[in-house]
């Protein structure tokens, strides 16, 4: 299973439009938004993109209970602070924005998911702690290692993940 995987839109509606569009065009099945998405346009667009669509509430994102409502009618699946991604085998991907240091640090010191995705920081992560994958894509707004805008795609088959630069 491929799973495309973005953070910290905040509101950009033509770098998510050009994420998804590469994310798809690489086989993805489902995409997984880490957070800080920032408007309902580009929460309209996570709809519309035509794969299965995971949606956490980051810390810029206001109006969780009115996100919520949108987010159901658009048909994505959301959460305001974890949202578990089903997996091939009963396994879970877990997907937080990561502004909240504890809840992060407690997700992937438990060892439960195999991966755990976060945004936040705008940085790429890539990193193994135990039997955790940590996954943070970059971010597709104000993008600070690298320094432009990146998302990722996971083969959880595979265990295979690549970055994917992502024009402005």
């Amino acid at each position: 299973m491929k799973i495309g995987i973005v953070s910290d839109s905040h509101g950009k509606t033509s770098r998510l439009r050009n994420a998804l569009q590469l994310l798809a065009d690489a086989g993805a099945e489902l995409i997984v938004h880490c957070g800080d998405i920032c408007s309902t346009d580009c929460l309209k667009l996570l709809g519309k993109c035509g794969l299965p669509a995971y949606l956490v509430a980051g810390n810029m994102d206001r109006s969780v209970i009115h996100m919520a409502a949108k987010a159901e009618k658009a048909g994505v699946t959301f959460s305001p602070s974890t949202i578990e991604v089903p997996l091939p085998g009963g396994k879970y991907l877990v997907a937080t924005h990561g502004n909240h240091e504890e809840l992060l640090d407690e997700l992937i010191a438990g060892q439960q998911f195999p991966y755990v995705c976060c945004g936040h920081t705008h940085k790429q992560r890539d990193e193994r702690v135990g039997r955790v994958r940590v996954i943070n894509p970059g971010a597709l707004n104000h993008p600070k290692g690298p320094n432009y805008p990146t998302a990722a795609l996971l083969d959880a088959d595979t265990d295979e993940l690549a970055f994917i630069r992502i024009d402005p």
